[in-house]
């Protein structure tokens, strides 16, 4: 704009305005070069903008010269600052533009004043716009922060309820072993140590998952209807079929040999499955979905891959379901990795590795494992 108005300022003799010198040059900087802070100081830069054109205009020059600088720094006030301080330096530029119609002593003083309303309100209008738009966007914003922390803490209470229910299993395995060993302590104690072993393993793995669940547990909702039977890999087949009948065509592959898992290893994985196909559902397409495991010695991978359009991840819905945050929430409780997003040949995949023992996920960095 500086250079703009250095070059406009050169063409002030042959519009009867009498030749630019270096005061006026330099006032025309001083109008012009401030608006690079107008977004730091707003009012501070339209008031210097505003003297210097003043100045400027009192000292006879072109008045055109000196407009940009006005212009902009009103636009600013109005992007940034109330309706009434907008006005309010609408107001003084307009003063502005007529003080240099009198000066001037132009005989069109209609037309100076019509065309300093017209910019004025114009420049007001649309910095009120954006400012609008501004305010709406940090709502917006703030908005989605809090539907993302509660979907989280929601989604974590949902997770806490479930291992509520796998510590509950853990707890009548050991019971019934605990029974069994005080039956056959005498008469066959190595059937006794038997049982008296299965009681450790199982209180370590209750005990793990008792962890997690006072980390994790928020309030619980005292209308919660009744939760059913939580679901094992060994119902993936169940889940499948449900898929199928929806539409989507889905394979299942097993590498490994399969074997009992903690409860609560299995349940994340079904639940990550179950996730993943329902978002391939509701956002691929037509499509063609596979779901691999593959039992390592020390680890279960799970690949959820799909050959349609692909899921894009703002689209899908976190604040009442499992979603993606609940994906990942699931995976970080059993210290395991998870990777979600689009194949570089087409479609989407969802790639899941747990650790199968609790030695492994300690390493891996569960939340005990960092405390």
């Amino acid at each position: 704009m500086t250079v703009v108005a250095v070059l406009l300022g050169q063409e002030s003799r042959s519009q009867g305005w009498k030749e630019l010198d270096a005061r006026a040059y330099a006032l025309v900087a001083l109008a012009h070069l401030p608006v690079a802070l107008r977004g730091r100081r707003p009012l501070l830069v339209f008031a210097v903008v505003q003297a210097a054109a003043t100045v400027y205009i009192t000292l006879g020059y072109w008045p055109v010269v000196c407009t940009f600088g006005s212009m902009l720094a009103l636009y600013t006030v109005a992007s940034v600052r109330p309706v009434r301080t907008a006005l309010a330096c609408a107001a003084c530029l307009t003063g502005v533009w007529a003080y240099a119609g009198v000066v001037s002593h132009t005989p069109s003083m209609a037309s100076v004043l019509g065309q300093a309303l017209l910019y004025s309100s114009v420049l007001v209008w649309f910095g009120h716009l954006a400012h609008r738009s501004a305010e709406l966007t940090r709502r917006l914003h703030a908005e989605q922060a809090e539907r993302a922390r509660r979907a989280v803490a929601e989604e974590r209470g949902r997770i806490a309820r479930e291992l509520h229910d796998v510590v509950a299993h853990h707890m009548s395995v050991i019971s019934v072993q605990a029974g069994l060993a005080r039956f056959v302590f005498d008469s066959n104690p190595g059937r006794a140590r038997g049982a008296l072993g299965t009681i450790a393993d199982t209180s370590g793995e209750a005990l793990e998952e008792l962890r997690r669940m006072l980390h994790l547990l928020r309030e619980e909702d005292p209308e919660a209807p009744e939760r059913a039977p939580m679901p094992t890999l060994a119902r993936l087949g169940e889940l499948l079929d449900r898929v199928r009948s929806g539409g989507l065509p889905v394979d299942l592959a097993v590498a490994g040999t399969g074997r009992p898992l903690p409860p609560g290893v299995e349940l994340c994985a079904y639940r990550v499955v179950q996730e993943a196909l329902t978002n391939v559902l509701k956002h691929a397409g037509p499509a063609h979905a596979r779901v691999e495991l593959r039992y390592g010695a020390h680890e279960l991978t799970v690949r959820v891959t799909d050959d349609g359009q692909g899921t894009i991840p703002a689209r899908v819905p976190t604040g009442s379901g499992h979603g993606l945050i609940g994906m990942r929430e699931r995976a970080k409780l059993y210290g395991g990795t998870i990777t979600v997003g689009p194949r570089s040949g087409g479609g989407f995949e969802v790639l899941l590795t747990l650790p199968t023992s609790a030695a492994e996920r300690g390493r891996t960095g569960s939340p005990e494992a960092e405390r």
